[in-house]
């Protein structure tokens, strides 16, 4: 239980980091692209013995690419290449698991995930990815501020933006394959995006939401553990069901964005 919660606490806080960017720069359905995505290169890591980890990210970073691809260099357009690439890298992915006769993989537990059965390994794994991926931002916050809200204008004044793209769909990525095992393929978007869009109701600059986005979301995940604990609960359902309650109190109640909030300032104007 110590490790599900250290493992809850360390993703609540990746999470919220990775997903702040995804909300500015108006991608957050790409997470669900990646998500859904590594599912062949989990198939065909098992088959060969590959670790799981490297196969999902080789095939989640291949998704993101291809829909990147498709949105520059043909009439397509972005939603339309997401809805494709997503249900064709997840369909090859179930057939493969199917056709290589990969039984081993628990598919339930790959689609909703199970955080009470990590290890310290997997938890020190992800503390190193958490690590590496903050130093980046923290190195490059500037540049992907800038990108993040103007990417011509960051591409106009000379940064190399397609890097800046690989770099931070690669962090996405590997937020994404270390998220799985907490609430799996079918549910990681929520704890991706919901503690990023909670802390975007209460505050304004991108620092702040993702300091507080990162509180959020572990507090929200240790918070899922114990009420599945408590309740004979899936996991990964009730996690993202506590992030759904904390965005849906921000978007009642938050100051700026409220909508009671709003509601009761314009039933009492401020007086003169």
């Amino acid at each position: 239980m110590r490790d599900a919660l250290l493992m809850g606490a360390i993703l609540g806080v990746l999470c919220a980091v990775t997903g702040s960017y995804l909300i500015v720069r108006q991608m957050s359905m790409i997470g669900d692209v990646i998500a859904h995505s590594v599912v062949p290169g989990i198939s065909l890591a098992f088959f060969w013995g590959w670790d799981l980890t490297l196969g999902a990210f080789i095939s989640g970073l291949l998704s993101a690419i291809l829909v990147a691809l498709i949105e520059q260099r043909s009439p397509i357009k972005v939603d339309a290449a997401m809805s494709l690439t997503l249900t064709s890298f997840f369909a090859c992915g179930i057939l493969l698991i199917a056709r290589l006769r990969t039984n081993q993989v628990d598919l339930t537990k790959l689609l909703f995930g199970d955080i009470l059965e990590v290890t310290p390994g997997d938890v020190w794994r992800t503390a190193l990815i958490t690590l590496g991926i903050l130093l980046l931002v923290k190195l490059l916050y500037k540049e992907l501020l800038f990108y993040s809200f103007d990417p011509l204008g960051a591409q106009a004044s000379g940064l190399p933006v397609q890097w800046l793209y690989v770099g931070l769909i690669s962090a996405i990525t590997l937020t994404i394959v270390a998220t799985m095992q907490v609430v799996g393929v079918l549910l990681v978007t929520a704890l991706l995006i919901g503690p990023a869009i909670t802390a975007y109701l209460w505050v304004k600059e991108l620092h702040q939401m993702m300091i507080l986005g990162g509180i959020l979301g572990a507090l929200a995940t240790v918070g899922g553990m114990y009420a599945s604990y408590y309740f004979d609960l899936p996991s990964g359902p009730a996690i993202v069901l506590v992030i759904f309650a904390a965005f849906l109190v921000a978007l009642c109640f938050s100051p700026r964005q409220g909508l009671l909030t709003k509601h009761w300032q314009r039933g009492n104007p401020p007086q003169r």
